[in-house]
């Protein structure tokens, strides 16, 4: 089948790691990670809690910076005009406990925890500072969901200028199609989607963070 992209350049250099990478997980809070509620059903999202679980030991061993994010409001006012009904039922408004994070994946001792309001893991929060404050030249991109928030936050990510890396197995959706679709396109374009082995192989070799 021709690849109408490749033949027009898309995916054809790789990004690659820097010297400083640093994990950052975008929503990987109950409401998305718990069956307690309708948008924490997904099979999809739970293999990619366990699967970033893995990542996220070895990040603290190797003393590297982990940034986790939950989304929240105050009320309907401090929204965006979002489509997703289960938003507006108080789930996801400060304090519910769906916006904690998933106690697999957030270590309170050792993240950077934030919340945010929009669907990008930087739009208005202090992620940059942090990052900065760490020298980070590369952003492993793990969390929920694929072709929402995640996609957003690797957009974002790129757009700051920091080298992008997506550990395939470490992002989840409600539908596996939208997340295959989603982190193809986003390889063509803005970061190195890789399989997780190849990103804990490279890390492995990071420098420990300062």
């Amino acid at each position: 089948m021709s690849d109408h992209f490749e033949e027009a350049g898309y995916g054809g250099r790789a990004i690659g790691f820097g010297e400083r990478p640093a994990i950052v997980t975008v929503d990987f809070q109950l409401g998305f990670t718990s069956p307690e509620w309708p948008s924490g059903r997904s099979p999809h999202i739970q293999r990619a809690v366990e699967r970033t679980r893995e990542l996220l030991v070895l990040a603290r061993e190797l003393r590297l910076p982990v940034a986790s994010c939950n989304v929240a409001w105050g009320s309907e006012r401090d929204m965006g005009r979002w489509k997703v009904d289960s938003l507006y039922q108080g789930a996801f408004f400060y304090g519910h406990p769906a916006t904690r994070l998933d106690p697999r994946i957030y270590e309170p001792g050792y993240d950077f925890h934030f919340t945010k309001g929009a669907p990008s893991i930087f739009f208005g929060t202090p992620l940059v500072t942090f990052l900065t404050k760490q020298a980070v030249d590369t952003v492993i991109v793990c969390g929920c969901t694929t072709s929402g928030c995640v996609r957003a936050s690797i957009i974002d990510s790129f757009s700051y200028g920091y080298r992008t890396i997506v550990p395939e197995e470490c992002c989840g959706d409600q539908e596996e199609q939208p997340h295959r679709d989603n982190l193809r396109d986003v390889h063509r374009r803005y970061a190195d989607v890789m399989p997780l082995a190849e990103v804990m192989a490279r890390l492995r070799g990071a420098p420990a963070a300062r």
